[in-house]
């Protein structure tokens, strides 16, 4: 051990998360009481038990932070977000809780599209001002990584833009930031009865968005309000030929089979999933696809088919939690409040949202092998918990308990 560390924190209890199975069983949270955890060039060099750690490296070591007895987890990944949009629909809300239905509002020239039309309207610039503090909030709660998808342009050159920008979140903000193309996300209306040729064109969107480096991941919206089985599987097919992975919004409001083709292509993940058959639980097992559960918009849409949960843990599928964060179904900015509702609606267990948080959420990333766990090698990114146990970060609901955040090794503080 001849290199000294750059940072080293030290009194902390260590919650790893490493090896959390997602099974339902006793695995726990990876727990290292009073640890201490080193850093060197970003990445994790060592953790264990405090009285460990060889002498001469504590001294050794650039900066030594004492975490004052704090938990300390792997920074927070919400891997589900529509976070970079133009405008707001909290006049639709308004609406619908004074009677108006859905295709009320739709023929109005709302839904969907009132987001569209304000996205396309905005400069990249004035898009990123507006997304910049929904970004802020999470990572306030110890976020370290995002997902951000497209599919409010639905043309090429307003899809760009909203990658573009979701890029320069990375830049501006201490945060890792994950892209995601869903051109299938809604049918514009210049292609209204010809979702054929619409597919045509997203298909056509994909090559210079790879080329460019804007995506990293491909998603499509399969559903009956959506797009068909057959059209999925033809945006599918346009993404894996260009070495991008996919995953799907699936089984949300109806059964259309959408897990088993997402699967089938050796998708990612596969999320909301409230009417998901067994047969699709079946293909998600055999092909390693994760469950990403998405509780806010359940909550802000008063469903009342919850996702196959016991049957999603019996099966081994992976269990990962996110914001879901879009103006029309889910405008949340808080993966701690995600976690409370995925337990308290859904009862997964509080090892279950902190997974599906981080080791999970990193998997449905396809960021595993960087991030997710305390584990050496992985990057550095961590949060600081002024909390008795790690589950109270799913019990508390309002309260923020969060007190520093680290990005590859370097602190952010945000609380005393």
């Amino acid at each position: 051990m001849s290199a000294a560390w750059d940072v080293l924190f030290t009194n902390v209890h260590l919650a790893t998360m490493a090896g959390a199975d997602g099974d339902g069983g006793d695995g726990g949270y990876g727990e290292v009481r009073d640890g201490a955890i080193a850093v060197k060039d970003g990445r994790i060099a060592w953790l264990g038990p405090r009285a460990d750690v060889p002498p001469q490296l504590i001294d050794a070591a650039t900066v030594v932070h004492d975490g004052a007895g704090r938990w300390l987890t792997p920074g927070l990944i919400d891997c589900h977000t529509h976070i970079v949009h133009a405008g707001n629909r909290s006049d639709e809300f308004e609406a619908r809780l004074n009677g108006a239905t859905y295709e009320d509002i739709a023929k109005a020239g709302g839904g969907i599209m009132s987001t569209v039309r304000a996205t396309r309207a905005a400069s990249e610039e004035e898009l990123l001002r507006q997304s910049l503090p929904r970004v802020a909030s999470l990572l306030a709660e110890g976020v370290t990584t995002i997902e951000i998808k497209s599919g409010y342009g639905l043309t090429l050159e307003a899809e760009a833009k909203m990658l573009r920008v979701a890029r320069r979140i990375g830049e501006v903000l201490p945060v890792g930031v994950a892209t995601t193309f869903l051109g299938a996300h809604a049918l514009p209306p210049e292609f209204a009865g010809r979702a054929d040729d619409y597919i045509a064109e997203v298909c056509a969107m994909i090559a210079p968005l790879a080329e460019q480096g804007l995506a990293d991941a491909v998603d499509a919206f399969c559903e009956r309000i959506g797009f068909s089985y057959e059209q999925t599987g033809r945006v599918f097919a346009a993404a894996r030929a260009h070495g991008l992975p996919v995953k799907l919004h699936a089984e949300q409001l109806s059964d259309q089979r959408g897990a088993e083709l997402v699967a089938r292509f050796g998708g990612l993940s596969a999320d909301h999933l409230e009417h998901l058959s067994a047969a699709g639980i079946a293909a998600m097992a055999a092909a390693g696809t994760v469950a990403v559960l998405l509780p806010g918009a359940y909550y802000f849409l008063r469903d009342t088919t919850p996702p196959p949960v016991a049957a999603l843990r019996a099966a081994g599928v992976a269990l990962a939690v996110a914001t879901d964060c879009n103006p029309g179904t889910s405008p949340m900015t808080s993966l701690l409040l995600a976690m409370n509702m995925a337990c308290t609606l859904w009862r997964l267990t509080p090892r279950e949202a902190l997974a599906g948080c981080t080791i999970h959420a990193a998997r449905a990333l396809g960021r595993q092998r960087d991030i997710g766990s305390l584990e050496v090698g992985k990057r550095a990114d961590f949060a600081l918990w002024q909390i008795a146990r790690p589950a109270d970060l799913s019990y508390a609901i309002g309260f923020n308990p969060c007190k520093g955040v680290v990005n590859a090794g370097v602190l952010r503080r945000v609380g005393a």
